[in-house]
């Protein structure tokens, strides 16, 4: 029903749900706890989340919660399409610091999973580009953590060539080497 395909980290995961339709249009069930469960990612999640970014180009990210509120996130696009990213932010893994990413469109149906762990961030590809996202963890802003969008070291390959829009504080987040040890 439900394609789950994990990237080269492969703790996050590339889900495609599969869409039944007809003359009227098209249903698609876009979680399911058991289809997750079944392989490997069981979430319990608490808040989803809503966004519109009203210009291509729009990054927003590289974010992540520490302990005691680390969260987990299931991403998708309800219009318009962005390049979304995850990056091994975790103490001691074989992948730490390496990124990975993949294309979610509104037309294709396509989410993310990024774990508890990974820094996370997106580059909208459109204008108008609208994404709901599912969390894990209560929101807790005294535990917020971020990385710089454009690191060299992490080496994101960003495919948006023009000209970025950022927030103050990303544009401000602190690279891989001087952000101070993450904890989940």
């Amino acid at each position: 029903m439900t394609s789950i395909t994990p990237l080269s980290i492969p703790e996050v995961l590339l889900i495609t749900p599969k869409r039944h339709g007809d003359a009227r249009g098209w249903f698609a069930e876009t979680w399911s706890r058991r289809s997750l469960a079944a392989a490997g990612a069981d979430h319990d999640f608490v808040q989803d989340n809503q966004a519109f970014n009203a210009k291509a180009g729009t990054v927003r990210g590289l974010h992540f919660q520490n302990a005691p509120h680390p969260q987990a996130k299931l991403v998708r696009v309800l219009r318009g399409e962005i390049f979304d990213v995850a990056v091994d932010i975790r103490p001691g893994s074989p992948t730490f610091g390496q990124w990975v990413g993949a294309r979610l469109t509104a037309e294709g149906g396509e989410q993310l999973l990024v774990p508890r762990g990974f820094a996370h961030g997106y580059q909208t590809l459109t204008d108008g580009c609208e994404l709901a996202y599912k969390v894990d963890g209560d929101y807790a802003p005294q535990t917020e953590g971020s990385l710089l969008w454009n690191d060299p070291e992490v080496g994101i390959a960003w495919p948006w060539d023009g000209e970025v829009i950022l927030s103050d504080k990303d544009r401000v987040a602190p690279r891989l080497k001087d952000m101070p040890a993450a904890s989940f």
